[in-house]
């Protein structure tokens, strides 16, 4: 085979990976939102399925906004981490692999033992 052809075969089968890696991600949060109480389908709706993940951490709507600041977002992302890991029930070490490792943690909630339940500050 040519240059070319090896491109392309490389270049589809990134294409496929981010396919499923893409569709795994969704189905862990369609389960996560319907474990809270959430529409499941809210996962599919890029800036509204974080509004969701925002509630579910038990913070204020508004926040969404802050994600976007350079900086302020990564903070925020944080606390969301650890806000959401509280409201299931889960500790700081579950806290810390939803901040390093999400795709991975949101599936151990998603369909894990774990309850949501709102933890008052």
């Amino acid at each position: 085979m040519n240059e070319g052809c090896e491109i392309y075969f490389a270049g589809v089968g990134i294409l496929i990976f981010e396919l499923i890696l893409i569709a795994v991600i969704v189905v862990g949060l369609w389960k996560l939102f319907i474990k809270a109480g959430k529409p499941g389908w809210a996962a599919l709706i890029p800036i509204y399925n974080t509004c969701i993940v925002i509630d579910m951490a038990g913070k204020p709507i508004w926040w969404v906004i802050l994600l976007f600041i350079p900086g302020v977002g990564l903070v925020v992302s944080i606390l969301m981490a650890i806000g959401l890991a509280k409201n299931f029930g889960r500790g700081a070490g579950t806290a810390v692999g939803l901040i390093f490792l999400p795709l991975i943690f949101i599936l151990i909630l998603a369909f894990g033992r774990a309850e949501y339940k709102v933890v008052e500050a």
